[in-house]
This record gives structure tokens, C-alpha cells and sequence, in this order.
């Protein structure tokens, strides 16, 4: 693991920027992820379809779309972003900030599929027990549903986290390659690929984006065993 001792001050910043952009990704999916997926899995009203649609949409498009309908949407002078930068002062085009849109974005109908998959399993009799006994539905989601749904949840985390530390098209667009603000790890490896004698960072960049990524998914499978054990120990 010598070669870890050879990365330069900006090359160790991208694998930084790029932690913290999947992360932040990540962690503010998790939320409207949860209530979309329950919505597609429990819900029956109009327009299901189309909001199935929406949030599978960023799969089928190429990836420098979805990138430019964010710089429409969220650029300074997009609808959007000219309101979030006027009234709360914030930006997301050319910004950290936009690249962590960008990434969660990208990744979130993988997050949202892992939870849907995860409470079209759970035995509805078990929330309808909880019912009888005058739980109200906010205390069953929490007590009864939220527990069994937990691997889903956490595998749809790591995956939305995964896709977002491999991101490339929708970010190098939205936010343009910005060393220090906007290089991801992706955005670096492609300015190696451009430069001569860049190989060597190249590869240096690629294996830590494996190790990164790997790591992440056998954690994932680690914790989502340990909580279905326990689970079923209780």
C-alpha cells in the first residue's frame, strides 16, 4: 500500500471531496427516499405511474442530461437556483454543493427501488396487529415497519452512495471540474487520461475508487446480516 504515500496534496483532496460529496449524497436521500418508496409501494392514487417514472428517469437518461436540466433548473439563472441563491443564499452551480445534487440525484432511484423491494416484503399483518391494538400509523411505521425495512434501507444507502462516488456525466456538467471545489474522483481520473504522463495518477485514483466502493458494498452486506439476526432473534 506504498503507492497510498504517493498521491499528491490535489489528488488526496478529490478522494476527500468525493467522501464527502457521496456522503452528504447520501445521507440527504435517505429521507424522501423512505416516503417516495413508500408511496410506490403502498400507495394507489393518480399519477403513481408518472412519479415511478420521475424517479427512474435519471437510469434511462444519459447522465450529461439529467446534468444540464440541473444546470437549467439550479444554475444561477435558473427558476430554482436564482430563488435558493436570493433568499438563503445557496449555490449549488460550480459548487460542492451542486456536485452532491448532481450525485444524489443519480443515485436515488437505486436507493428508492432497495426500500420499495424491502416493504413490498414485509407482512402487512403484523402492521395491521399493531393497528388493532390503537397504534396510531406514524407509531406502527416507527415501531413495526421501520425495524423490518431497516436492510433495505441501508443497502438502498450504500448503493446511492456507491453510484455517487462513480459519478461522472451529471456532475462534470452541472458543476464543471474544478480542482479543490468540484474534482471528484471521476473528474481527476479523466484530467489524468488527458495529460501526458497522467497514467500513473490515473491509476492510483481508480484502485482507491475500487477499494472505496467495495468496502461500502461488503459493509453494506455486513450490516444488513447482522440486523436481520437480530431481528430475528427478537
Amino acid at each position: 500500500m506504498d503507492w497510498l504515500l504517493d498521491l499528491t496534496p490535489d489528488e488526496w483532496m478529490a478522494v476527500r471531496l468525493s467522501l464527502k460529496v457521496a456522503t452528504v449524497a447520501m445521507f440527504a436521500s435517505i429521507a424522501p427516499g423512505i416516503l417516495i418508496a413508500y408511496a410506490l409501494a403502498r400507495g394507489n392514487f393518480w399519477g403513481k405511474s408518472v412519479l415511478n417514472g420521475l424517479v427512474h428517469l435519471p437510469l434511462v437518461l444519459p447522465p450529461v442530461v439529467t446534468g444540464y436540466l440541473l444546470l437549467l433548473s439550479f444554475g444561477r439563472r435558473g427558476p430554482i437556483g436564482s430563488f435558493l441563491a436570493e433568499n438563503f443564499g445557496l449555490v449549488f452551480s460550480f459548487r460542492w454543493t451542486g456536485a452532491a445534487l448532481a450525485c444524489a440525484i443519480m443515485g436515488f432511484p437505486l436507493m428508492v427501488r432497495a426500500i420499495r423491494l424491502s416493504i413490498e416484503s414485509v407482512d402487512r399483518k403484523l402492521e395491521s396487529a399493531a393497528g388493532t391494538l390503537g397504534a396510531h400509523p406514524l407509531l406502527v411505521f416507527g415501531t413495526v415497519t421501520l425495524p423490518l425495512i431497516l436492510p433495505g434501507i441501508i443497502a438502498g444507502a450504500i448503493l446511492s452512495f456507491a453510484k455517487a462516488m462513480g459519478e461522472f456525466g451529471a456532475t462534470i456538467t452541472f458543476v464543471s471540474n474544478i480542482p479543490g471545489e468540484t474534482q471528484t474522483l471521476p473528474s481527476a481520473i479523466y484530467t489524468f487520461t488527458q495529460v501526458p504522463g497522467g497514467d500513473e495518477g490515473a491509476l492510483r485514483l481508480t484502485l482507491i475508487s475500487i477499494i472505496i466502493s467495495m468496502l461500502a458494498l461488503v459493509a453494506s452486506e455486513v450490516l444488513a446480516r447482522r440486523i436481520s439476526r437480530r431481528m430475528e432473534m427478537e
